[in-house]
Order: C-alpha cells, then sequence, then structure tokens
C-alpha cells in the first residue's frame, strides 16, 4: 500500500538524514552516477527528437517519455541527484541536522552531477553518438543546446523553478512507492510534463550544453545555424539561472510547502 502525504513527509525527513551524513566520497561518486544517468536520458531524448518525421507535439511527448529515463534510474537505482535533494530542506526544518550540513552536501552532490555529466559526455564523443541517424543526432544536440545558451537569464530562472517544482514532485511521489513499477509510474508524467514545455534543469544542461558543443566541434551544426550564444558566457548564465530556479521550485514550492502543510504540527507538538 502506497504512503500517505503525511508519511511521505516523515520518510523525506529520514532519508534526508542519510544523506547529510553520508561521507562525502560516497555521496560523490553516487553523484556522479546520477549526473551520467540525467545524462543518459537527454541521450535517449536527442535520438528520439532527431526524426523529422515525427510531429512536434509528438517529438515533444516522445522526447519527455524517453528522457523519463533519467530520473527512474535515479530512483529506482539509487543516485544522488542535486534537484532531487532540494527536498532535504525538510530534514532541516525538522532539526534533524544543521543548514552548514546540507549546504555541503549539495556542493558535493552539484560538483558530483557536473563530473558525470562530463564523463558520459566524452564517452559519447568516442562512442560517435552525434553521427546517429544520419548525423541528424548531432544536429539536434548542437540545436537543443544552442536554443538553451541563447535563452535570457530570467526565462531560464522561471523555467527552472517550473522544472523542479516538478521534478520533486516525481521524487515526492516516487517515495510513496514501494515497488520498481510504482516509481517508474511516479516519475514518467512529470518529467514528460518539463520537457514538453521546455523548462530548464541544471544538471540534464550540464549534459546538453557540453554535447552541444562537442557535437558543433565535431561538424554537426546545421548550415547556417548561428552557434555564438553556445560560449563559455553563454553557458555559465544558462546553468546559473537554471540552478537558482531550480533551488527555489524544489525548496520553497514542494520542500517547505509540504514541511508547513504536513509537518510543522509535528514540530509544535514536540516543542
Amino acid at each position: 500500500m502506497a504512503l500517505s502525504p503525511k508519511q511521505i513527509e516523515q520518510k523525506v525527513a529520514d532519508v534526508g538524514v542519510a544523506k547529510a551524513e553520508m561521507a562525502p566520497a560516497r555521496a560523490f561518486v553516487l553523484a556522479v552516477m546520477a549526473g551520467a544517468f540525467v545524462g543518459l536520458g537527454g541521450m535517449f531524448m536527442a535520438l528520439v527528437k532527431s526524426d523529422a518525421s515525427l510531429a512536434p507535439a509528438a517529438s515533444s511527448l516522445l522526447g519527455g517519455l524517453a528522457f523519463s529515463l533519467g530520473l527512474c534510474l535515479v530512483l529506482v537505482a539509487g543516485a544522488e541527484l542535486f534537484t532531487g535533494n532540494s527536498l532535504m530542506v525538510i530534514g532541516c526544518m525538522h532539526r534533524r541536522y544543521p543548514w552548514a550540513r546540507l549546504l555541503a552536501s549539495w556542493s558535493v552532490v552539484y560538483v558530483g552531477n557536473l563530473a558525470g555529466a562530463l564523463l558520459l559526455v566524452a564517452f559519447l564523443a568516442a562512442a560517435n553518438y552525434c553521427g546517429m541517424n544520419g548525423g541528424a543526432v548531432g544536429a539536434t544536440l548542437v540545436s537543443v543546446a544552442v536554443s538553451k545558451a541563447s535563452l535570457p537569464w530570467s526565462v531560464v530562472f522561471f523555467r527552472g523553478v517550473l522544472c523542479n517544482a516538478l521534478v520533486c514532485l516525481a521524487v515526492w511521489m516516487g517515495f510513496a512507492g514501494k515497488t520498481v513499477v510504482d516509481k517508474f509510474v511516479a516519475a514518467i508524467l512529470p518529467v514528460m510534463g518539463f520537457v514538453a514545455c521546455g523548462f530548464e534543469h541544471c544538471v540534464a544542461n550540464m549534459f546538453f550544453l557540453p554535447m552541444g558543443v562537442v557535437a558543433r566541434a565535431l561538424g554537426f551544426a546545421a548550415p547556417g545555424l548561428d552557434t555564438s550564444a553556445l560560449c563559455a558566457a553563454g553557458m555559465l548564465g544558462n546553468l546559473s539561472a537554471a540552478t537558482l530556479g531550480n533551488l527555489l521550485g524544489g525548496v520553497v514550492l514542494v520542500g517547505l510547502g509540504y514541511w508547513f502543510a504536513l509537518g510543522g504540527e509535528r514540530d509544535d507538538a514536540a516543542s
């Protein structure tokens, strides 16, 4: 039987304690895995979206379904994902661990996610992944990266807010399930939603932006495409906005929202 929302809130706090107390080396390795897992979802999505015969709506929906591979791997196989770990704020609000430990955990996981995404980019470059579908995959990767790097900072920020609200809701619902199927089903629709709507996920962009740079360097950019936005400033601007937006969406809209609605009364009773 699935957990109730109040039981999920308690479980999230308990899991947060384990995450906060995890040795940094272990957390880093699991974060590398998560960065690679999300990148695998991006890899699958790019392959789907490179099919020019698909209608735009079908391409967006099927691309979102393919991308859900990443979060499913994180939830089922086990890994440390920066965006999902926004829910650790609940443990802090219950005074289970200090804010300094939360920030230290987030920092290790963020760097690990980046390392995992870059590692996957290197493997895919060596495997000539960009050349699949007659080079259409590489062209798609360049197009996706350029479109992300070209967005105004404020647009990326608010898309990041909406994105991680959906991601954290997927993680939240995943805690309710007790089987692999439960977790898989919980992840699919929220992930499909944020991908289809074009929202911004900082860990996914740790994969898409460097992969776009690699694909461009290998000559897969479509003729006439202006790729000038795909530079260090464009990528750093995107990642900073997406990261801060993801934190606001996950920490405030989901984490603090559920803590206040479902967990605050336990703290009042304890005091």
